[in-house]
């Protein structure tokens, strides 16, 4: 039977002891918080979630397992008044069996307490952390219904060249006509590959004949396994997989045998207003803004496991994972490390059949050694996977190197200092693999609405180290602080509660360092660092001006007269990357525009001799809105759908008028509701608004009105 989702017709309580409820649905925060300057402690509460579930009579005998894929961060669960079970991790899926605790034929009243206050004694909580953590059911609910006895797990270990062992779990009696079947479904057909005596834990050997998985061709398959008594099919276990080797070795990381740098940034699982609560596009959406925006080949989950549907998209878009327990610097007592190895099991057994997933981190986040806990939790992950690697992210040298990685957090370049330190300097061992999982950041926080020399520096620090990360062979990649600006409890940030030390803000708009990433992609980029307004610096000198492109060259023109053509070879300051900043000097450095009439400037990416982007730098003379939603179809699945819609106050050439504040009033016509305020401002010259479904089919259609940069509408067509 397919998962039969409980999403919807929930009721919540932000007081668990009061009877005032209001309907929700899931995913779930237990407060809508502000856009920034709130409390964290406004999420700290002891709430209560209820639902009817009706039991029908042809579920009695069964086993029926209630899943809850990650409830913010103590949940107590009870059916009818009585507790069923409990879980003590936020970031982690968690099943009953509730069979024998349900009334068949009849209404069950299913409710939660979940606690979402940071006393609880669990990672990542007993000191300061630097992310907001929020609360409440906030991923999937759902209930499947299997026989007395059922396939309990599935995991495939896979070879890029075919090979494929299954480790098979069933659960309950097995009696000797019981068996197990397995196939590979690829273009919609099925081979059957093995069938072998049911067993309490049976391995399965296969050699199919299928490509690999790596991130230009991320090649997935269904892998079917059944368990069959006598003709009859008992049960079926679907896992999507990839075929691919990752290893680390002393010198770097290979996927199926070739060297692959590994160039990536840190992602946070929050958003604006409600926090961790977005359904599954959304986690796609931030998938996509890292591969294909991005042209990143690497993503770590920071500082947590993420959700599923993050790292499906992963898996179908070609994106490598670092994934880790929940934690951050602090080491709690006896119980709380205990948890914390719990965190570990959990994390391996239920995200281990992802391909895109190649390092598991298995240490509290720059935390200090602790050999005792650490050797559990490396033995625990070598024992529930041995297919992959461990790590264990620090922030400072020469620690106590228990995993098969030493990964580090290298913060050094301050706009002076090396990009980042060599290998040797940092590990305690030479001879194992070394990669770096934090660069940026807090460093040099950027805001979208700094001054230009701000954020051109910001783009530089970035480009500094990437260029620096390229030129060790010794350092597998690094994973740069961070993809998207997030909110921060009041111990760091900026007083607003926000770290700003995204490439993107919190809406996933680019900044300016956004473009050295992208510019290592495949597709045509050209973004030009200054605005060419001379008032900008002090003394009307632009000083240098930056082309992050991947262009061969950039031609210049000073209204619309030919000036010069820039090779990306020609410049000196880059010299590892891909695709290195290409510098624009000369008659653009200069303050002779001051006393005279603003001038123009047009500059053009060539690649194989012909233009394939241009950016018009001239004075504005007329503003107006770009609005881009990250998709116009909405389906309701599991629960509502949620469309991101990303703003920008640009000009006539589309440059972003970075000191734009424009106010925002958003109206939604149709069967859909905004989430968070009507009424709001640009920042930086870039905004957003979430739109979701309510439920209902039909054409919805978001206008937001300004007073002077004119109004813009989208329409989005819902569907149930």
């Amino acid at each position: 039977m397919k998962k039969i989702f409980l999403n919807n017709d929930w009721s919540f309580s932000f007081d668990f002891n009061s009877d005032n409820s209001i309907p929700v649905r899931i995913p779930h925060s237990v407060k809508e918080t502000a856009f920034h300057y709130f409390s964290e402690d406004e999420y700290q509460t002891v709430s209560k979630y209820e639902k009817t579930i009706f039991a029908p009579i042809e579920w009695l005998g069964n086993k029926v397992l209630l899943t809850f894929d990650g409830v913010a961060h103590y949940a107590e669960v009870f059916i009818g008044g009585k507790k069923v079970g409990e879980h003590k991790c936020g970031y982690t899926a968690f099943t009953l069996d509730i069979s024998e605790h349900l009334v068949y034929g009849d209404d069950n009243l299913l409710m939660v307490k979940v606690d979402s206050r940071e006393s609880l004694n669990i990672p990542p909580f007993g000191h300061v952390i630097d992310y907001m953590t929020y609360g409440g059911i906030y991923r999937d609910v759902y209930i499947e219904v299997k026989p007395s006895t059922y396939i309990s797990d599935v995991f495939a270990k896979t070879r890029a060249n075919g090979e494929i062992v299954s480790e098979i779990t069933v659960f309950g009696d097995i009696s000797s006509d019981m068996r197990i079947t397995q196939s590979i479904i690829k273009n919609g057909c099925i081979e059957q590959f093995a069938d072998v005596e049911a067993k309490g834990k049976v391995t399965v050997c296969g050699s199919l004949d299928v490509n690999p998985w790596d991130v230009d061709t991320p090649n997935m398959y269904i892998l079917r396994t059944e368990l069959w008594k006598g003709s009859a099919p008992l049960d079926v276990c679907d896992e999507k997989i990839g075929f691919r080797d990752a290893e680390f070795r002393n010198d770097g990381f290979y996927l199926n045998g070739k060297k692959l740098k590994l160039r990536g940034l840190n992602r946070h699982q929050s958003y604006p207003y409600v926090g961790y609560a977005m359904p599954r596009s959304m986690q796609e959406m931030d998938a996509d803004v890292l591969k294909n925006e991005l042209g990143l080949n690497t993503v770590r989950t920071s500082h947590y496991p993420q959700s599923h549907y993050f790292l499906d998209r992963c898996d179908e878009i070609g994106l490598v994972v670092i994934t880790e327990i929940p934690g951050w610097q602090h080491i709690g007592d006896e119980i709380w490390q205990d948890q914390a190895v719990k965190n570990v099991e959990e994390m391996i057994l239920q995200y281990r059949n992802h391909p895109s997933i190649i390092l598991w981190g298995v240490r509290i986040n720059e935390s200090q050694d602790n050999d005792a806990l650490y050797t559990r939790t490396n033995e625990l992950a070598h024992r529930l996977d041995p297919t992959r690697s461990t790590c264990g992210v620090r922030n400072f040298r020469q620690s106590r190197l228990l995993e098969d990685v030493y990964t580090y957090n290298d913060f050094i370049h301050d706009g002076e200092k090396p990009g980042c330190e060599p290998k040797v300097n940092i590990t305690s061992d030479t001879s194992k693999p070394y990669m770096v999982t934090e660069y940026g950041g807090h460093m040099y926080p950027t805001k979208s609405f700094d001054c230009e020399s701000h954020r051109v520096e910001h783009a530089l620090r970035h480009a500094r180290v990437l260029d620096a990360i390229a030129s060790h062979e010794d350092i597998a990649g690094s994973c740069g602080w961070c993809m998207a600006d997030y909110n921060t409890h009041k111990d760091f940030g900026s007083g607003d509660r926000i770290c700003y030390h995204g490439v993107t803000d919190m809406f996933r708009n680019h900044k300016l360092a956004a473009a050295v990433y992208s510019s290592q992609g495949r597709e045509p980029v050209l973004e030009i660092s200054s605005s060419m307004d001379i008032g900008e610096y002090p003394a009307c000198i632009r000083g240098e001006v930056w082309a992050f492109t991947n262009a061969d060259s950039i031609k210049t023109y000073k209204d619309n007269k030919f000036i010069k053509e820039y090779f990306s070879t020609t410049n000196g300051k880059f010299t590892s990357l891909k695709h290195n900043p290409i510098l624009i000097d000369g008659f653009v450095t200069d303050a002779d525009d001051w006393g005279g009439m603003s001038t123009g400037y047009r500059f053009d990416a060539i690649i194989n001799g012909e233009v394939v982007s241009s950016v018009t730098k001239t004075p504005m003379t007329k503003g107006c809105l770009k609005v881009d939603a990250y998709k116009t179809t909405l389906i309701e699945r599991e629960s509502y759908d949620v469309a991101a819609i990303r703003i920008r106050a640009v000009d006539e050439y589309g440059n972003t008028l970075h000191f734009s504040s424009e106010p925002l009033v958003v109206t939604v016509d149709g069967p859909a509701c905004l989430i968070g305020p009507s009424v709001s401002s640009l920042k930086g010259g870039m905004g957003g608004v979430y739109v979701k479904t309510v439920g209902k089919s039909g054409r919805v259609s978001v206008t937001i009105h300004t007073p002077n940069l004119g109004d813009a509408t989208v329409f989005l067509d819902v569907m149930t």
